[in-house]
């Protein structure tokens, strides 16, 4: 299958679109409580076992700060510069931040924990092998 570079960055721009929509949230001391709320309400509302991330937590909420304002950065950056480089390191990022989350729900975490997985996982493919294919590479280290 051949994707062109042009094809490729369009794809790097949709995820990193789709990551500023994901994280905004969690960027800001102010919005992080409304996003832990709503996490909250669909885990009670499903009836799901697990833990939830608490709202008065002060290190919980500097670290989805932290997390979430570097990924509204990193996100922007990939719309304004949506480069086969940029999309590898996302690649990258996104196997990372699979295997955190993956590893927060073997240890406990509410299967809500999905609802951002099963995307990270889904944009790794795509945008790893539209990188990997317009790059003309059977991998990205190669």
């Amino acid at each position: 299958m051949q994707i062109t570079p042009d094809s490729a960055r369009r794809v790097v721009r949709a995820s990193a679109v789709y990551d500023l929509l994901a994280s905004a949230g969690f960027a800001l001391p102010w919005t992080v409580a409304g996003t832990f709320a709503l996490l909250d309400a669909v885990h009670r509302a499903l009836g799901l076992s697990g833990a939830v991330p608490d709202a008065d937590a002060t290190f919980t909420v500097l670290f989805a700060n932290l997390t979430g304002s570097l990924v509204v950065v990193w996100s922007l950056v990939r719309i304004w510069r949506p480069t086969l480089a940029n999309g590898a390191a996302d690649t990258v990022a996104r196997v990372l931040f699979s295997t955190a989350m993956a590893s927060a729900l073997a240890h406990g975490a509410s299967p809500v924990v999905l609802v951002f997985l099963l995307p990270e996982l889904a944009w790794a493919v795509v945008q790893g092998g539209a990188v990997a294919l317009a790059s003309g590479r059977r991998t990205l280290t190669a």
